[in-house]
């Protein structure tokens, strides 16, 4: 073995991290994240801490609301990372353009991300509820048929969010992937998942009202403590998905195309 080999060499040490230094400086979605995780946690965390502090009575009936909070809330966390997840597999692959040199139809690649998500979602979410059931003795499935209204909801509002995500990448490059974590809990603190909107500061509460999830988790809380099923959130949502929807398949038609023009399907990796 080469003497130099077994020399540790600090120039060596400097030289990678100044490589990682350029990388990290160069891209955008790498520095957000650097801060965007404790800021989240802090932001979401105390607002759960203020809900509870100014509601300990809510604490009687919080056991199976908070547990229908995380299991639908990972309906809405899995419906955009099985859009994300499986567009990148293609990007990983180098295969978007050996994909498009087919007849296959950008609309029809989003259907199939779309199918798959659901089916991953379905998986995903039953798997978590027989856990629910067995440990905590908790059955979601009492919900009855308001429960596939919000379940479909959130995995819409999943899709929308995914796909604006897909979107970022083909632009960005395979560097912004760091956007398909990120995203998704960017809207989580103002989701109103463990505690109501109104919660949240006056000046915040209009921003939730504009996100889906919102409407819905309202609508669960509505009907597991007060046993009301509120038609009006559900609509709200269901109208504010379309148009969620409507945008984000807009958004990477535009960006697709922009991509095809410009040789970037063939250089998504880098």
């Amino acid at each position: 073995m080469s003497r130099e080999l077994l020399v540790f060499s600090p120039a060596r040490v400097a030289a990678m991290v100044l490589r990682y230094y350029y990388l990290l400086r160069n891209s955008w979605p790498r520095l957000v994240e650097l801060i965007y995780w404790p800021t989240v946690q802090m932001i979401m965390w105390g607002f759960i801490t203020k809900f509870f502090v100014s509601h300990s009575d809510w604490l009687m009936q919080a056991a199976g609301v908070l547990i229908s909070g995380v299991l639908l809330w990972d309906v809405l966390y899995r419906g955009q990372l099985g859009v994300s997840l499986m567009f990148f597999e293609e990007m990983y692959a180098r295969n978007l353009g050996n994909l498009f040199v087919s007849p296959l139809r950008p609309l029809e690649l989003v259907a199939a991300l779309l199918t798959v998500s659901l089916l991953r979602t379905l998986l995903s979410f039953s798997g978590a509820a027989l856990l629910a059931l067995l440990l905590y003795r908790y059955n979601i499935f009492t919900l009855g048929l308001p429960l596939t209204v919000f379940f479909f909801n959130l995995l819409i509002w999943g899709w929308s969010i995914g796909l604006l995500v897909c979107s970022l990448v083909l632009r960005y490059g395979i560097g912004a992937e760091s956007l398909a974590w990120v995203a998704i809990f960017a809207v989580a603190p103002f989701s109103g998942i463990y505690y109501p909107v109104a919660t949240l500061p006056d000046w915040l509460q209009p921003l939730a009202w504009l996100l889906p999830a919102s409407h819905v988790f309202e609508g669960m809380r509505a009907l597991m403590i007060q046993g009301v099923f509120r038609v009006d959130l559900i609509i709200n949502a269901g109208l504010l998905n379309l148009a969620y929807l409507l945008l984000s398949l807009g958004v990477f038609g535009l960006t697709f195309r922009a991509a095809r023009r410009r040789g970037l399907l063939l250089n998504v990796g880098e």
